[in-house]
């Protein structure tokens, strides 16, 4: 059975035996080895995730002056920031640039979609280099499940997940799942909720949200201790597993019968203004979901602006940026940015839009651009970030850095560190009990 859907089984299943209910809720503690630093200024993260890897010459990184063969067909545009320009599919986030930290010096050495994947969330590189993976018990954990796992164990004790996935997960085709995204290694008490629905359907609710008709108050929590019961009288079968589905089930009953965790998933509740300006599409509705959910203290949300691999422009590469996939990726982030920095949030909220890897500087046949993990572009706000600079430079056609070589594990090393938490002093276990530092990377010291 395949893993994701054997955690998602016996999730329900739990549900199902307390109160007749279903929904994703994790929890549990691990061993403090390093606290985190109270000073940190990061206290969420919103990573925005174009699976397919979206092409950094087209869109931040433009090269004017190169061949035909390599220069994007969108003009440069001046930003806010002297001497930065990105093209003009990007002319309100360039009004925001100085808000922005862009790192054009980004390279790993896998070209596939999920091992690309895996290794831009996870900072590490995937044993083989293949889309054709799922998910495994001894995967090292993502950044975003390593953050979850960090803030239960200082304490985080709150109804909602600490980890949020919307609205999918990380995949190429449903048939193959990102690694890393799940517990791995941690254990599933540290999986993410991930929606595994739209949010901007109209009658969005969170899947399984809720008590059935005709469990009362009373009923369910009669359930809840015959369940106990029963939990004790087999805890000395599988001791780790047992623990693990007990503190995935108590967060469950905890989630599903409170208000603020029903609140928060309650788009319903933002003025249609609100709403309008993130855009009437799932990306939107995700974002201002994201927003929703660290103001209410969710350390991690992924917006994964799919489905699936949709920017993988190996075909009509300008024609799709321009008239599918960037003007509502535009829209979500201007509206994510502004509203965090209207109420506050922005100081305290990291955001990273990343992809899975760059896209060639070569135009193909197809009017299209292939895989290119040799060098890409990733952005990042908030959260303490020295804003309104450039990190490293790509050569002149884009292909390789040419200063400040960047690699994913040195973007995890600073996540970890705007957090709070020193990169290396910090380690979890492996399935095989070594001990692993949160990252191998190291920190880029000119962003914090």
């Amino acid at each position: 059975m395949d893993r994701h859907r054997s955690t998602r089984l016996s999730r329900r299943t739990a549900l199902q035996s307390a109160l007749g209910m279903g929904v994703l809720g994790l929890s549990g503690t691990a061993p403090m080895l390093a606290a985190p630093v109270a000073s940190a200024k990061a206290k969420s993260v919103i990573l925005i995730f174009n699976g397919g890897a979206p092409s950094h010459i087209d869109l931040l990184d433009p090269k004017p002056l190169a061949s035909d063969t390599v220069r994007s067909i969108f003009q440069p545009i001046d930003t806010n920031v002297p001497g930065v320009q990105f093209t003009e599919l990007l002319p309100k986030l360039a009004l925001r640039a100085d808000k922005l930290a862009v790192i054009r010096s980004v390279h790993h050495r896998q070209s596939s979609h999920n091992a690309g994947m895996y290794w831009s969330t996870v900072g590490r590189p995937y044993p083989i280099d293949s889309t054709l993976i799922n998910p495994s018990r001894t995967d090292f954990p993502c950044f975003g499940t390593l953050t979850g796992w960090l803030a239960q164990r200082d304490g985080y004790n709150d109804p909602l997940p600490p980890y949020v996935i919307t609205p999918a997960p990380h995949c190429d085709s449903t048939k193959y799942l990102t690694p890393g995204q799940y517990g791995g290694c941690l254990g599933t008490r540290f999986d993410p909720l991930v929606l595994n629905t739209d949010p901007n359907q109209p009658d969005f609710k969170l899947p399984d949200m809720g008590p059935v008709p005709g469990v009362d108050d009373a009923r369910a929590q009669s359930r809840k201790n015959l369940l106990g019961q029963l939990d004790a009288a087999g805890c000395d079968l599988e001791a780790d597993a047992i623990r693990d589905f007990g503190v995935s089930q108590a967060k469950a009953l905890s989630m599903v019968t409170s208000q603020t965790a029903g609140e928060a998933f309650n788009l319903s509740l933002e003025p249609q203004a609100v709403r309008d300006r993130y855009g009437r599409h799932s990306w939107g509705q995700s974002h201002l979901l994201a927003r929703r959910l660290v103001e209410r203290g969710v350390r991690f949300v992924t917006t994964v602006n799919g489905p699936s691999i949709t920017w993988d422009t190996h075909k009509d590469n300008f024609k799709t940026l321009k008239n599918r996939l960037v003007p509502p990726m535009e829209q979500a982030f201007v509206a994510l940015l502004d509203d965090l920095t209207e109420r506050g949030l922005l100081d305290s909220t990291l955001v990273i839009w990343m992809g899975d890897f760059g896209r060639t500087p070569i135009i193909n046949k197809d009017i299209g651009r292939d895989h290119w993990p040799q060098c890409y572009t990733v952005v990042m706000a908030g959260g303490g970030i020295r804003a309104g600079q450039v990190v490293g430079e790509s050569d002149k056609i884009g292909g390789v850095p040419k200063l400040r070589p960047v690699t994913p594990a040195d973007l995890h090393a600073t996540v970890f560190a705007a957090l709070g938490y020193d990169p290396h002093a910090t380690t979890y276990l492996t399935t095989d009990g070594r001990p692993i530092p949160l990252s191998d990377g190291q920190v880029l010291r000119e962003l914090l």
